[in-house]
């Protein structure tokens, strides 16, 4: 009760300010007309079975040698195994907000937001009896708080200025959530154009990074356009178009002033700005039974801030050229049987985020003391949640991999919803790992220090069988009843770089099959 309240507390103190803020801009601009007070609540609880461990070393270092693994080497967080403890933890977020509408078409919104997972507050140790006050100086933080203001110029323009989420389409590349129980936002000016009741476009400019303090351009900026056409009711149509811009300082040695000379003369250790671009486009709608979503989304630019990660194993230096150049998509059909009993409506999905997989050398760059590495690079998911395989906790950051999923949803009553699917999963670029002899579960490279010499990977992630249902309880609550089954293949055990946009292993210490299950309730008020 002590957290919710002071979160209550904080909730009373901002509209004690919002009101004298109120107080002050009715006198000079505009009046006040409306004040609305909400905001929601998700509680979640989580099961991984041989899914979680800690972190540890999967192929050692020293067979690795001279090749480009990346900065996390082939170490893992992932076991496969059903030795150990299994991982479980319940979590919250509480969203608490104000809107104030004021005249002139202006209004005003702020948000504060409290994540925790159950037991970080508790505030008494059983053993002792002692009792002392819960760490609570990270809880609550601003979610949002903007100004928008509508017909700007009089024209039908709206801005929207400050902390603010954004969400385009079904959140493909940038949502408002982290994961099912937590949220994102942008700090970011954004404008909206509607010239007709069927065309909208938004330009938005977002700051990721100021780094104002310790470089004078080294900023994280994210900017893009979206714009979508409504007028031809079975097919939507949006198109877009983002870049990411990180000018930080990027270096693998600081060197003396001698050796950065040297470094200078020869082009070492000189990583420009990653500059990302995407263009894509989402079109979707319905057709007599048919429903059908299409995502496409092609991304370039340079990726040395990557780059310099991928200094090969015992070297200095990482790829200096580095760039994008990936795919991505997402393609759904489905056809729903409105006349049959739960009206059913199978539908089959494909996924596809395109990976390559440089970290292979051959024997004579093995034998090459001047060799200069080349990046892996994967396609971006940039500010998604989708999540395509959950026992591996995807959230928006798997990458390097393909799906096809075949399903079914049932509409068993009016506030019952059953979803349940089969999926296949690849990796699109398989790792090569040293070849080695099995020993029980343990992989034991023949020839450590001749790296170069490699065995085929397995592209083969698994087979998945998941299940849900969705009870609305009523129009503020629903709950969600989550199952997973995770047949592993060799690629997901022995280990493909999936994980963080491609750039982590995901091999364990055995190959056993794993599962996930998790129930979440939300009330909207």
């Amino acid at each position: 009760m002590r957290r919710l309240g002071s979160v209550f507390m904080g909730g009373a103190r901002v509209a004690a300010v919002i009101g004298a803020v109120v107080m002050v801009s009715s006198q000079a601009w505009a009046e006040l007309t409306q004040v609305e007070i909400g905001g929601e609540l998700r509680i979640r609880g989580r099961y991984y079975i041989n899914t979680f461990a800690p972190r540890g070393e999967r192929i050692p270092a020293a067979a690795l040698g001279w090749r480009p693994i990346g900065t996390r080497l082939a170490t893992s967080i992932f076991k496969w195994d059903s030795d150990g403890p299994d991982w479980t933890r319940y979590e919250h977020a509480l969203l608490l907000n104000v809107k104030a509408d004021f005249s002139d078409n202006v209004s005003a919104f702020v948000e504060f937001y409290d994540f925790s997972i159950w037991g970080e507050d508790t505030r008494s140790n059983y053993l002792t009896g002692a009792d002392t006050r819960g760490d609570s100086t990270d809880d609550v933080m601003l979610n949002q708080g903007y100004v928008e203001i509508r017909q700007l110029f009089d024209a039908p323009l709206k801005l929207r200025i400050g902390r603010q989420a954004i969400k385009f389409g079904k959140g493909f590349l940038v949502s408002d959530m982290l994961t099912p129980s937590q949220f994102s936002t942008h700090d970011a000016v954004r404008l909206t154009w509607t010239p007709a009741d069927d065309v909208s476009v938004d330009f938005f400019a977002s700051k990721l990074a100021d780094r104002y303090q310790t470089e004078q351009d080294g900023d994280t900026d994210f900017y893009g356009i979206y714009g979508t056409y409504t007028g031809w009711a079975p097919l939507t149509m949006s198109a877009y178009w983002y870049f990411l811009r990180d000018a930080s300082h990027v270096e693998n040695t600081a060197l003396s002033p001698i050796g950065e000379w040297f470094e200078d003369l020869r082009g070492l250790d000189d990583y420009g700005a990653t500059r990302l671009h995407t263009l894509g486009t989402h079109l979707f709608g319905k057709s007599g039974g048919f429903d059908y979503s299409l995502e496409l989304a092609y991304q370039f630019g340079d990726a040395e801030h990557l780059g310099a990660t991928f200094l090969p194993v015992g070297g200095l230096y990482g790829d200096q050229n580095a760039d994008y150049g990936n795919w991505g998509a997402e393609l759904n059909v489905g056809y729903t049987f409105k006349d049959a009993k739960w009206q059913p409506r199978p539908y089959v999905m494909g996924v596809y985020f395109q990976g390559h997989d440089e970290r292979d050398i051959s024997f004579g760059e093995w034998l090459n003391p001047f060799y200069r590495p080349d990046a892996s690079t994967s396609f971006n998911r940039l500010f998604s949640d989708l999540n395509y395989m959950p026992t591996i906790n995807d959230n928006g950051w798997l990458s390097n991999v393909a799906q096809i999923q075949l399903g079914v949803e049932l509409q068993a009553t009016e506030k019952v919803r059953l979803h349940a699917h089969v999926a296949k999963d690849w990796a699109v670029a398989a790792f090569d790992p040293p070849v080695s002899w099995k020993f029980g579960d343990t992989y034991v490279p023949v020839a450590p220090m001749l790296s170069f010499w490699t065995e085929d990977g397995s592209n083969d992630l698994g087979w998945e069988v998941a299940a849900w249902l969705r009870y609305q309880y009523s129009a503020d609550l629903w709950f969600l009843f989550y199952g997973n089954y995770l047949f592993a293949g060799d690629g997901l055990t022995r280990g493909a770089f999936s994980q963080f946009n491609g750039t982590e292993i995901t091999a364990g210490t055995d190959d056993t099959n794993a599962g996930y299950v998790f129930w979440m309730a939300v009330l909207k008020f």
